[in-house]
């Protein structure tokens, strides 16, 4: 993996080049193994936390983890393209829009024991516009080479936080064309369903059932490209105790090497119907 600046990356990707790298201020990491029609991304996968907001944060390092979708990049990381937050979403969220990227409040909670200060707002969000130019440079590169494209937007939540029964998988769908995608949307919660867990974890897939697909990432992709699909993929935190911070490297591995199959085999079914 190279260190690369924001311009390096950018021009690797207009030139059509193979590489792996993480930006130069370690925000994120991207891997180009091959150009396929598809892309997989884990915005929250991070947990760094600039060390000048420590002594200023209310939330604990607990806290933070147990907001954040811990092992999302792991269980993509095996595809040909992946792109990744490095960041808690504490300092900035990558899936909000730039204008409340950076939280005064986090989760009914009051984030700063004082206001930061516009600098310190601005050196955060500066790796929110790096991020989204690299993206957008991406997204614009398949859409250009293949016509069509599909980004897996993988996503974690916390599960035992809910007072009814949540499903394993969720999609969510409201801000995509259901007319135009719906057929495929079916397709892959289909096959999310079909996947099994060790320890008789439940296996159960719905749409917009816990969350709606709100987030920027899917959002910024679907409005500046009318040739990509996103789907956002929320797995419920059955890796691992999210009240014990415990992972459960046996299940993240299951993942891993169910969606090694089932992600190719999707994204080939929907360029097959879509591409020009």
């Amino acid at each position: 993996m190279e260190c690369l600046s924001i311009s390096e990356i950018l021009k690797k990707i207009e030139a059509g080049e193979i590489f792996e790298a993480v930006s130069s201020d370690y925000s994120f990491t991207i891997k180009i193994d091959d150009y396929v029609p598809y892309a997989c991304a884990a915005v929250h996968d991070g947990h760094q936390f600039r060390k000048e907001l420590w002594d200023n944060c209310i939330h604990t390092e607990y806290d933070r983890w147990y907001e954040e979708d811990p092992e999302t990049k792991n269980m993509i990381k095996s595809h040909p393209i992946v792109i990744a937050g490095c960041d808690s979403r504490f300092e900035y969220d990558l899936n909000r829009v730039p204008e409340e990227a950076v939280f005064e409040t986090a989760w009914g909670k009051k984030l700063w024991k004082t206001p930061l200060s516009e600098a310190m707002k601005n050196k955060s969000l500066q790796k929110h516009i790096n991020f989204y130019k690299v993206v957008y440079a991406l997204i614009e590169a398949l859409e250009s080479k293949f016509g069509f494209c599909t980004v897996y937007d993988m996503h974690s939540y916390n599960w035992k936080r809910w007072d009814r029964e949540v499903p394993t998988w969720n999609l969510g769908t409201s801000n995509i064309d259901n007319t135009r995608f719906g057929d495929f949307v079916e397709n892959w919660r289909q096959s999310l369903s079909e996947i099994e867990f060790p320890h008789n974890i439940k296996s159960t897939s719905l749409i917009n059932d816990t969350f709606q697909g709100n987030g920027y990432f899917l959002k910024y992709i679907t409005q500046n490209f009318k040739n990509t699909l996103v789907l956002a993929t929320e797995i419920a935190k059955v890796y691992g105790d999210e009240y014990e911070q415990i992972i459960y490297p046996e299940v993240v591995s299951t993942v891993e090497k169910e969606l090694v199959k089932r992600i190719p085999e999707h994204a080939l079914s929907v360029y097959s119907a879509f591409k020009s």
